[in-house]
């Protein structure tokens, strides 16, 4: 039986979120079925711009003032009426409102709490502006160009994971409070959020250096129509191509300039949607890069539900992202567009009214407990990165996570970044053996991930439909590039391209598609899967239920330019964009110091601030001037002061990892692995006040737990056959 009002119906949520990262995670949860109540700014939207229409949709609307007895009256009448509040002011705003995270713990002990500052509160700049821009300078987004200038980018990281983030920090606390019956507190500052973004940008074996193939096969190239394609090379059916094209005979190349003249030259013979055939029917990867405005018509958008419309009381007809995981049991829906300010005051506070104060056995003390997933046995078949970042995140909360690799190939690609805090098993799932080991495995198991290509798992025989007849209860993920329905649903694809089809490489390229500084997609896939797969649980901790859910990396794509892919009469497409780009404006960009750069941000109304500083005030060629006569340091320290954002830009990832800071967070994490010495990975972002986020242990050796699991299978005494017959491996596969 499906549930269409979705896996958090009943579940009340209060968002006093401003900007984005607080609206957007409010609107994951209003998709899913919650009750959301946005508590309105008396003077409007602090951020008032057309992506309101999609960070508010589905939610209700009141407006209050916070400085007044009677609106702090009622915001802690909803506070005590809540399971979820979300704020994003700076760490001491809310204790200041007298709405802070401990008094309102005491008024609803059930509550859970989730902040998204910019900068947390162990942070020495917590009381920091943390603009999107300042976060994306001390983060290391806008890494530089040629020249050794920044390059800025639209894509606001820090934002987006910390509501992905941030979600899914909530679901894994009302799974345990399940167990509980008590609320918590959860942080996820921003600048932190976007460690897990950078992933394997920050990752460092410290035995090597990180090796690079002459030749890299995956490439844009300029098709005979004028297009440009992403040709993804490294994939099984990449010798396929080779030899159907031609180029089989260089497939070791001694002359790479030569090769790329070459493969240029071979792409400039046929237009895009043939190579785009060819690349299908060959079963490669292969797309169009398209800009925004094209991905928000494509057939794939639409039909997938990555794109859908809303009627908007404000913009009238508005095309916009649309849902980002789909639960087979408890599908999501958009409930309605976004609500004028203040229009359900009259329900809201009739209801306040009415509903009596919930019951709540205060405990005298509350005691430490377990992780949130503590007891939930999580299956990963998954490969590269979204599949395991979902495993991973699980982990963090928890859950005991087997990692299945094949024993036949010679390594698990950035196993030491997304594989920490697993168990490792090397099994050959196309045996009989293997099979029955893997069933055993389902029977004890909770969840099962798998991120293969289309058809594979059937193939396997491990698909949702055979795994939920051996264990119903089961929740089961499957993740692709495409979404699950529409004309490209089947076609393999990488990060690069979900970045090539949903607009997000011409945008950072300008005339010429570049790869985003990071692969946000397949961790935001990851972390989102990760949500999704914790709603399930929650639902089947409450129903016995489990279910299938799905999702894809154009659906995190098209998530993460919320901001810019919304369309509608009278829209203007003037994003930022190109390597050149600097900012969007004179108190939006970067600017060279006498020693560095720095990021500079606030609000239109705000110049006045900088003109008591200098007097080139939103002139950005005078200001340019001005910027250049002191340090990086200096005028971040004057421009902090006056009540700006300001950061210097941060270039060197490995001296961002290295940052004491960084270190003490716990967002760069160096240890010792198995056989290969020191790697330097990134660590978990999240706290929670009641339940433990765990780094875990680094990366195994793929196959090193291997013996233990088959002993807790009661399979020890054919250990040695099954390793014999490479059924099972405890050695032979390296980590990458």
């Amino acid at each position: 039986m499906t549930n269409s009002k979705g896996a958090l119906h009943g579940m009340r949520v209060v968002d006093f979120g401003q900007y984005m990262a607080g609206p957007m995670a409010a609107m994951y949860l209003a998709d899913d079925g919650a009750d959301v109540i946005r508590v309105e700014h008396p003077a409007g939207p602090l951020w008032d711009i057309a992506a309101n229409a999609v960070w508010n949709r589905g939610k209700r609307s009141i407006r209050l003032d916070l400085k007044t007895a009677e609106g702090l009256r009622v915001a802690r009448r909803l506070i005590e009426c809540a399971d979820v509040l979300i704020e994003n002011f700076r760490p001491g705003v809310m204790e200041r409102l007298g709405l802070g995270s401990a008094e309102m713990l005491r008024l609803n002990p059930r509550l859970i709490y989730l902040c998204l500052p910019g900068f947390g509160r162990r942070d020495d700049r917590s009381g920091n502006r943390a603009w999107e821009g300042v976060l994306g300078a001390a983060t290391g987004a806008f890494r530089p160009a040629e020249r050794g200038q920044p390059v800025y980018t639209a894509i606001p990281y820090s934002s987006a994971f910390g509501s992905f983030l941030g979600v899914a920090a909530v679901a894994a606390a009302l799974f345990e409070r399940e167990r509980s019956d008590l609320g918590q507190v959860i942080e996820v500052p921003l600048f932190d959020a976007t460690f897990t973004a950078i992933g394997l940008k920050g990752m460092k074996i410290h035995s090597h250096p990180t090796e690079h193939a002459a030749f890299n096969w995956t490439r844009q190239a300029r098709t005979a129509d004028g297009r440009w394609f992403m040709y993804m090379g490294s994939n099984k059916r990449a010798g396929a191509f080779l030899k159907e094209t031609g180029l089989d005979h260089r497939a070791d190349p001694a002359a790479p300039d030569d090769l790329a003249r070459e493969f240029d030259a071979l792409f400039a013979t046929r237009s895009a949607a043939e190579w785009e055939q060819i690349c299908e029917a060959i079963g490669t990867e292969g797309v169009t890069c398209l800009i925004s405005a094209e991905w928000m018509q494509h057939p794939q958008a639409r039909q997938s539900g990555a794109i859908i419309t809303l009627d908007d009381p404000q913009l009238g007809m508005v095309t916009m992202p649309g849902l980002h995981t789909l639960l087979s049991r408890t599908p999501g829906s958009i409930r309605g567009p976004r609500p004028l300010a203040d229009q359900d005051r009259e329900s809201v506070l009739a209801e306040l009214e009415t509903m009596p104060p919930p019951a709540h056995d205060r405990p005298k003390a509350i005691p430490a407990t377990a992780a949130a997933l503590e007891g939930i046995r999580v299956l990963d078949l998954c490969i590269i990165l979204a599949g395991p970042a979902c495993g991973r995140t699980l982990a963090e909360f928890g859950a005991e996570v087997i990692k299945i690799d094949s024993p036949h190939h010679d390594f698990v690609k950035l196993h030491n970044d997304i594989n920490r805090g697993k168990r490792s098993l090397l099994l050959d799932l196309k045996s009989p053996d293997g099979m029955e080991i893997f069933l055993k495995l389902v029977d004890r198991s909770d969840v099962v991930l798998q991120n293969f290509r289309p058809g594979v798992a059937e193939a396997l025989g491990i698909d949702y439909a055979r795994v939920h007849r051996r264990k119903p209860d089961i929740v089961y993920c499957s993740l692709n590039t495409y979404g699950q329905v529409g004309p490209y649903a089947e076609r393999p694809g990488h990060e690069q391209i979900a970045q090539a089809v949903t607009g997000m490489q011409l945008r950072y390229g300008g005339g010429r598609p570049v790869l985003a500084p990071f692969a946000a997609n397949d961790y935001g896939t990851g972390v989102m899967a990760a949500y999704a797969v914790m709603l399930a649980l929650y639902h089947r901790k409450r129903t016995g239920e489990g279910q299938l859910v799905t999702s894809s990396l154009i659906q995190t794509a098209t998530l993460l330019q919320s901001h810019l892919l919304v369309d509608f009469a009278g829209k203007c497409w003037d994003e930022p964009s190109g390597q050149q780009a600097l900012g969007a404006g004179a108190l939006c960009r970067a600017y060279r110091c006498a020693d560095a750069w720095i990021f500079l941000q606030g609000r239109p109304e705000e110049a006045v601030k900088l003109a008591e500083l200098c007097d080139a005030m939103e002139d950005e060629r005078a200001m340019e001037q001005v910027f250049v006569t002191r340090t990086a340091r200096e005028w971040c320290v004057l421009l902090t002061a006056a009540g700006l954002g300001a950061h210097e830009v941060e270039f060197d990832m490995d001296a961002l990892m290295e940052d004491a800071r960084v270190r003490r967070f716990g967002l760069s994490l160096t240890r010792e692995h198995d056989g290969i010495g020191p790697v330097t990975t990134t660590g978990p972002a999240i706290s929670l006040s009641r339940s433990p986020i765990r780094a875990g242990e680094p990366a195994p050796m793929p196959g090193r737990d291997g013996p233990a699991i088959l002993q807790e299978l009661g399979f020890a005494d054919r250990l040695e056959d099954l390793v014999t017959r490479r059924v099972v491996a405890i050695d032979g596969v390296r980590s990458i």
